[in-house]
């Protein structure tokens, strides 16, 4: 399968300093949401220098991950090496890092996120991948528009529904075209649901994800869509388990919050000239302050013919000073657990993509302590299956292709059915 590339370039890094009798080649493909590609890509002449490989970069879309990664993973066109969101869905494909690697170096380092990758059931010790970095939800607000419009921000443990009424005050006293987008995906519909108190998981962690918390935010969800909320081109447009991303609408000035992620504060600090922009806390409700933690990795796979060489570039980019320069050249907020302590010098960033790094670091915490399913669902194998199904059905009672009652049924059923295959 020919992969297509997002930027069209390759970046073939050759072999410098280092003796090559014994190098390899570590073909690599790469997502960036902002530069974390370009960075990488300027860390690797280091390892070829410390170790003589080289590597093949290969920097392409995020659909590209998302959609064709597992097929070429199931024929010979797999890359050694890839950077993934779908941690433990991918398992079965991963190399195990662990022989290759100092294990009490990466328990002390990464122990909190190395679940994440494995297996269910406990029995699985492997190390997997590096986390480049550690992502959490959360809303970016327009403070240009509410201070045009004259209503007071809702402030720090506000309520969704607060915050639900502030934006349509905004977008009644603008004309913006909605209060409020959210990208297309449960993955940013998980904290909302959170905050109003869905657990979707039981006592026994198995998923049951249609409770009382969960019925409670969908029928809010829908109702934001009735009432114009929320916009016909975000969750309405898109069809299946087609992901939508909002942040053109954000960017452009039509919606005066978008419901995401720490992401996205490069990308905004890089192109919204226009306005002014923040990052809020995290909305709460009755389950408490909701937000999904998360983030990508990179990993090697079982089928490389170079392991030694894949899991050598991975150890090379998770010692604490590549993790360090990577965060704060990428202005990430770390997974290391060293440098989480010690703290990342963001030396370069603006004071709001600084103020912004702080407010998505303490919704992962207030999340980690008010809604620990976050963490559930976040290390659940089977993540891509809730996933799917939500938008899929949500979208139809937005639409008014099936009542709420059937597309919450259709939800459960569905989850079910394809956990059981």
């Amino acid at each position: 399968m020919k992969v297509t590339t997002k930027r069209g370039a390759i970046a073939a890094l050759m072999l410098t300093g280092a003796s090559g009798a014994y190098a390899d080649e570590v073909s690599f493909l790469c997502y960036q949401d902002s530069n974390e590609c370009d960075v990488i890509a300027d860390m690797l002449p280091a390892f070829t220098e410390k170790t003589g490989h080289t590597v093949k970069l290969e920097t392409v879309a995020y659909d590209v991950i998302r959609d064709q990664l597992e097929n070429q993973l199931q024929t010979d066109a797999a890359p050694d090496v890839a950077r993934v969101t779908n941690l433990g869905g991918l398992n079965q494909y991963y190399l195990d890092l662990a022989p290759y690697v100092d294990g009490a170096t990466w328990e002390a380092s990464y122990g909190a996120t190395l679940p994440w990758f494995r297996k269910p059931g406990g029995d699985d010790s492997g190390i997997y991948g590096w986390m480049t970095q550690l992502t959490v939800t959360g809303p970016y607000v327009n403070v240009t528009l509410f201070e045009d419009a004259g209503v007071d921000m809702p402030g720090e443990g506000a309520t969704w529904d607060d915050w639900a009424t502030a934006l349509m005050e905004v977008k009644e006293m603008t004309g913006i075209t909605a209060g409020l987008a959210m990208d297309r995906t449960a993955h940013r519909m998980a904290g909302p649901a959170f905050s109003y108190g869905a657990k979707f998981f039981d006592d026994a962690g198995e998923p049951i994800l249609v409770d009382a918390g969960f019925r409670d935010f969908a029928e809010t969800f829908v109702g934001w869509h009735a009432s114009g909320l929320m916009p016909a081109e975000g969750w309405p447009a898109g069809e299946g388990t087609q992901y939508r991303n909002a942040a053109p609408l954000f960017q452009s000035g039509d919606v005066a919050m978008h419901m995401s992620g720490s992401w996205m504060i490069n990308s905004y600090a890089d192109n919204i000239t226009d306005f002014d922009w923040k990052a809020v806390p995290a909305p709460c409700g009755t389950g408490g302050c909701g937000a999904m933690p998360g983030g990508a990795a990179i990993v090697a796979f079982e089928s490389t013919d170079v392991p030694e060489a894949a899991a050598a570039l991975i150890d090379f980019l998770a010692a604490e000073e590549s993790a360090a320069s990577f965060a704060a050249s990428t202005r990430n907020i770390t997974a290391h657990q060293g440098l989480q302590a010690s703290g990342i010098d963001y030396a370069d960033a603006s004071p709001a993509v600084a103020a912004a790094l702080s407010v998505f670091a303490a919704n992962a915490g207030v999340a980690a302590d008010t809604t620990p399913q976050a963490y559930t669902l976040q290390g659940y194998p089977k993540n891509f299956v809730i996933y799917g199904a939500v938008p899929d059905y949500l979208t139809k009672a937005i639409t008014g292709e099936m009542s709420l009652d059937e597309a919450l049924a259709a939800i459960d059923a569905d989850v079910a059915a394809k956990i059981a295959e």
